[in-house]
């Protein structure tokens, strides 16, 4: 598979402060990409380099085109979806408001409700809380919601942060379930970043090890896993 984001030299900034510091990697067209570390390591702030919302330096390459230093709302325009740590859900707006927010940029205004029953089908939960308030939510419902939302983009490239986060874990695994039909079905990339290791191999065919700012270790899920540091560290055995 040919690489439809790549990422060379990129460092990211919090005001003075860098938090990257020259990390490469690249996200495979159609694939699934993890990215581990420990809390504090640079995870999320990849995320946020690559779409726009940090000031960063380096080359971030979609389709071979620079889209380094693009506004936030151009990045999303070219169907880059982020789901940040925390779901970023409106949480005074309805379920059926936010999953029709998802789609705000799309010009295609025939195809979107059928795309929303498509979000419905997978997460039959949000379909019954289509008019309830976002905010009135469980935890879980929240998530499903973000990534319903992003799903709403039709997007090429999925940022994932976080996704299990403060979920119970047969709804971890539903959400996981439906991340990997998406990605076979539609042919979404996504790039993980997961504090749960094992989830995120399982996921994954690609994974990358991040430490405070530098890429330290990469390679397929099965080299990684198999890698006895990563699994003292990250998978408790």
């Amino acid at each position: 598979m040919s690489a439809n984001l790549s990422v060379r030299g990129l460092k990211a900034y919090y005001g003075q402060t860098r938090a990257l510091h020259g990390l490469d990697l690249d996200l495979k067209e159609g694939g699934i990409t993890a990215l581990l570390g420990a809390n504090g390591a640079g995870k999320t702030t990849v995320l946020r380099a690559i779409c726009g919302m940090i000031r960063s330096e380096g080359e971030i390459l979609l389709d071979g085109k620079p889209i380094g230093g693009l506004a936030v709302e151009d990045v999303v325009r070219l169907r880059v979806a982020h789901v940040p740590e925390g779901r970023g859900t409106f949480v005074r707006l309805t379920v059926e408001e936010n999953l029709f927010l998802g789609a705000m940029i799309r010009t295609d205004r025939a195809e979107i409700q059928s795309d929303v029953e498509r979000v419905y089908a997978h997460f039959p939960r949000l379909k019954e809380r289509r008019h309830q308030q976002a905010g009135t939510l469980s935890g879980g419902e929240q998530q499903m919601l973000a990534v319903g939302r992003a799903l709403m983009l039709r997007p090429r490239i999925m940022l994932l942060d976080e996704p299990s986060f403060g979920l119970a874990p047969l709804l971890v695994a539903e959400v996981f379930e439906i991340l990997k039909a998406v990605n076979k079905a539609d042919r979404v990339s996504v790039l993980l970043v997961e504090q749960n290791a094992a989830l995120a191999l399982a996921l994954a065919d690609h994974a990358y090890l991040i430490e405070t700012g530098r890429i330290v270790m990469s390679g397929s899920t099965a080299e990684i896993g198999a890698d006895e540091s990563i699994r003292r560290a990250y998978l408790g055995y």
